[in-house]
């Protein structure tokens, strides 16, 4: 069996190549799920994929991954900057982490420059688009041969 890796997005990422493209970019939630999919099979993973507006919903998928999954990607949107439940959920998966954000959030407003997220995460990604997500599952799959040897 692969390894399971979640890939989660949070609010407004539904809305990815219609939404500020000059921030976000043309891709759709479609392609990035897709470039997702082939970078997992590439590299011998599987992965769920999910995207919500519903920051209850987002932490019962954390939830459900402990024991599960062999780690989460997770692009937190706005919830990045607000939610210590997206963290304390984090942690309690007990999973590695790794936070990727299409835009360079450092370069954008200053309440973007906190995550809430970020220092229990095993790497940040940020300002890559969507070849951060793909750099995030390579990563997972080079974490995980380490391990298993």
């Amino acid at each position: 069996m692969k390894p399971l890796i979640l890939v989660l997005n949070g609010p407004n990422l539904n809305m990815l190549g219609t939404r500020e493209p000059a921030q976000y970019g043309h891709e759709t939630l479609a392609d990035l799920a897709q470039g997702c999919a082939d970078t997992a099979h590439a590299h011998g993973l599987e992965i769920e994929f999910r995207q919500t507006n519903h920051e209850g919903e987002l932490i019962d998928w954390i939830h459900a991954a402990r024991g599960r999954c062999a780690g989460i990607v997770i692009n937190p949107g706005a919830w990045t900057h607000t939610s210590v439940a997206i963290r304390d959920a984090l942690v309690a998966s007990e999973l590695p982490v790794i936070e990727v954000h299409l835009s360079n959030v450092h370069k954008r407003e200053p309440f973007r420059h906190l995550s809430f997220v970020s220092s229990i995460a095993v790497g940040v990604i940020c300002g890559l688009g969507s070849h951060g997500y793909r750099m995030a599952l390579s990563h997972f799959a080079e974490l995980l041969q380490e391990r298993a040897a």
